[in-house]
């Protein structure tokens, strides 16, 4: 039974800092490619980064590139995403994903960024 299980998510201000966890369980996770995505009101998914199953190799939206940091620990199941100098704009749920199943999605964490 696969779980993306995210959480870590809540209210920040403007240029706040989160860090967001998936714990992963029901396949092996070591061996496959990560990735986080995000759903704001209103809009459609986006990518906000990926890395590659051993973590050699990660890449990131333009949008939050230089503020934002995938990461993963293979032995604990579980990836991560530091995210500093939040904008208004960071406001959306937040999901991880595994590219063994494309159609499977956990219930996200909230992330809110407001004064």
């Amino acid at each position: 039974q696969v779980q993306l299980v995210e959480s870590g998510g809540g209210l920040v201000q403007p240029g706040g800092s989160l860090r967001l966890s998936c714990a992963a369980s029901g396949f092996g996770f070591s061996a496959y490619d990560m990735s986080w995505y995000r759903q704001a009101p209103g809009k459609s998914r986006e990518l906000v980064a990926f890395i590659t199953s051993t973590g050699a190799y990660r890449n990131y939206a333009d949008s939050v590139k230089g503020r934002v940091t995938i990461s993963r620990d293979n032995a604990k199941k579980t990836l991560y995403l530091q995210m500093n100098s939040l904008e208004p704009e960071d406001a959306a749920v937040y999901y991880c994903k595994t590219e063994l199943f494309p159609n499977y999605w956990g219930q996200g964490t909230q992330v809110t960024v407001s004064s």
